[in-house]
């Protein structure tokens, strides 16, 4: 499960991930809760529970996937501003290809372990 993820970096490189996949995932949801249009349900339902997961740093490079693919669902979708979610879709793939950083469920899930052996 780890070839997954292309990094689970720590200290100032895994804060800005943690920044960036917070932003990115209130984004996508807020966008998605906060400006609903009835022309596209689906992927604004779909693009609000990518958010959530990215906001929890779970499954996040297929959360970033289906966040991007969502966004520009909507993006095509001729909205008022389709400049708004086509980068959100952006943002959302760049995450999917960094990886969730060492402050994620997924680096508590899927990181590395260490194992240190009984004495004997």
């Amino acid at each position: 499960m780890q070839r997954l993820f292309s990094t689970f970096a720590d200290g100032p490189p895994g804060a800005g991930l943690l920044i960036q996949r917070l932003v990115v995932g209130g984004a996508l949801f807020y966008c998605a809760v906060g400006t609903p249009s009835s022309a596209v349900v689906m992927p604004q339902a779909i693009a609000a529970l990518a958010g959530l997961l990215l906001l929890a740093g779970l499954w996040t490079p297929a959360a970033g996937l289906v966040g991007a693919c969502a966004e520009a669902w909507i993006a095509l979708s001729s909205p008022p501003h389709p400049a708004i979610p086509a980068v959100l879709a952006v943002f959302a793939i760049t995450l999917a290809l960094i990886g969730p950083g060492e402050w994620s469920v997924d680096a508590r899930l899927y990181g590395r372990k260490h194992f240190v052996p009984p004495r004997l």
